[in-house]
């Protein structure tokens, strides 16, 4: 998927009048090229704009009031290439508005032991420049990510682009309207939540609407556009014959398609970017929607199952931080083990996971489904992408917001599973299924998650950091003794 509108990061470099204007013109230079090599080394759909130099308290304080009002610009990236005292920085850091990443680099990577005098020294002051401006940060409290290295080397870069993955997933957050279609599955305590200290948090909002705001718009449907999507369906999966022109279940799959078209037409006149439901709150639905939402998800909307709109909104925000990067983005649920020699979870979901992290093309099916008193749903079946990926649940701890992820390793399926009719992936947990299984547990993590071959750790690192929330890692090297002593001490410092 992608959005419409690049966003961009302003490249904010800090200095001082000390120097004189042949200093500041080098300056300003260094800042330039720096500016525009990282831009060019992005990974990410972000734009990084060389910002004048900052030399002034008047002008650092006018550079933040203006970053604050542009919509677009989603988070600043200050360096020091002189010594810049912090004190000139207090007003302006006083109305951050947008994310903020310290770098601690400097414009020459060695030190030219033959030539180095003191002009030399005077204008790459970056090692205590940097440290000046980071003690006025870690006074004034504000959150951010610190990077250290030289600008050219791939780590320091991959490490930006990650942060502005981040950065690009939390202004994100800051406009998404979920709609929830239906309640949550009765008497399901972690999909439940405080919606509006959510969106004071987060930025999202979360308002409920019931089937019969999408209904009415399928009422209105012409039959072209139903022919149009059944085409679309044709040309793309591999289709039931029982669904296909003249099989007994065609009318099934007309009906799957006007729902994806009226729940499209309804998200789109709301301005939702993600969306839950639940089999308990079919109202005039014909069947649960399958393939509708796999394909909206797919398009790039958010949607969890049973109600649970914060994994919805995650879903989106993911979605729009894994732009221009290979592997996909789903909705997930543990569903079932496999205890053995390397044991393994079998991640699926009744009908609900995104086609995007597909290994095959895949098949358009249609069978009865046990729950929810409604007509055969109509979905799409695969198996999932081998390799590494992340599983990410956020939680309302009823005092504060928790993300825990774990990192696991996708695996091919060696058996056929001729009876399960459902899209799924398999994969290891790390460290193994049994610690990461407890150390989940341990941490209250729900059973539903965002999946992502997409992002990578850090990336949701950054993206914690960003909103002020707690973030449990479960990797390779966790031991549940460690872990249970951070969860302690994270009760005192959240």
């Amino acid at each position: 998927m992608k959005t419409k509108d690049k966003k961009k990061v302003w490249f904010v470099t800090g200095t001082q009048h000390l120097y004189g204007p042949e200093v500041l013109n080098q300056v300003s230079a260094h800042a330039k090229e720096i500016a525009q090599t990282l831009n060019e080394s992005l990974s990410s759909p972000v734009e990084i704009v060389f910002q004048p130099i900052l030399k002034t308290p008047d002008e650092i304080t006018s550079l933040f009031i203006t970053a604050g009002a542009d919509s677009q610009c989603i988070g600043i990236i200050t360096w020091m290439h002189t010594f810049s005292p912090s004190k000139m920085w207090i007003n302006g850091l006083k109305r951050l508005q947008v994310p903020l990443c310290h770098l601690n680099t400097q414009f020459n990577k060695e030190i030219p032991w033959d030539s180095i005098d003191m002009d030399f020294m005077n204008l790459n002051q970056s090692a205590h420049g940097d440290r000046e401006f980071a003690h006025l940060l870690t006074r004034m409290k504000i959150r951010r990510k610190t990077i250290v290295g030289f600008w050219k080397d791939i780590s320091v870069q991959k490490s930006i682009s990650n942060w502005t993955r981040a950065a690009l997933g939390w202004s994100e957050l800051q406009e998404i309207k979920v709609a929830r279609i239906g309640d949550n599955m009765r008497e399901v305590a972690v999909t439940e939540g405080d919606k509006v200290q959510a969106q004071i948090q987060f930025g999202f909002s979360v308002n409920g609407y019931d089937t019969d705001d999408i209904t009415k718009i399928i009422e209105t449907l012409n039959t072209s556009e139903v022919e149009a999507l059944l085409k679309v369906y044709e040309d793309s999966y591999e289709v039931d014959s029982e669904l296909k022109q003249g099989g007994k279940k065609r009318e099934s799959l007309i009906a799957a398609a006007k729902i994806e078209l009226g729940l499209k037409k309804f998200l789109d006149q709301g301005g939702f970017k993600a969306f839950t439901d639940t089999f308990e709150n079919l109202g005039t639905f014909e069947q649960l929607p399958g393939i509708a939402v796999q394909r909206l998800m797919e398009q790039g909307y958010g949607f969890a199952g049973e109600g649970d709109w914060k994994t919805a909104a995650l879903v989106r925000a993911f979605k729009v931080m894994s732009q221009n990067t290979p592997g996909g983005t789903s909705f997930m649920e543990d569903y079932t083990y496999h205890f053995g020699n390397s044991s393994q979870v079998l991640g699926a979901h009744m009908l609900e996971i995104c086609p995007s992290i597909s290994e095959n093309k895949p098949r358009c099916e249609i069978h009865p489904l046990g729950i929810g008193g409604k007509k055969d749903p109509v979905r799409l079946v695969f198996d999932g992408k081998a390799g590494e990926a992340i599983n990410v649940s956020l939680i309302d701890l009823g005092t504060r917001f928790r993300l825990i992820l774990n990192e696991v390793n996708a695996i091919p399926f060696k058996n056929k599973l001729p009876k399960l009719p459902v899209a799924r992936v398999l994969w290891t947990p790390q460290p193994s299924l049994e610690i990461a299984a407890s150390a989940w547990m341990k941490a209250g993590g729900s059973h539903h998650t965002v999946y992502s071959q997409a992002l990578e750790t850090e990336v949701i690192q950054d993206f914690a950091t960003l909103a002020g929330v707690e973030l449990i890692c479960i990797d390779k090297n966790t031991k549940l003794y460690e872990l249970e002593q951070t969860l302690n001490a994270n009760e005192a410092v959240f």
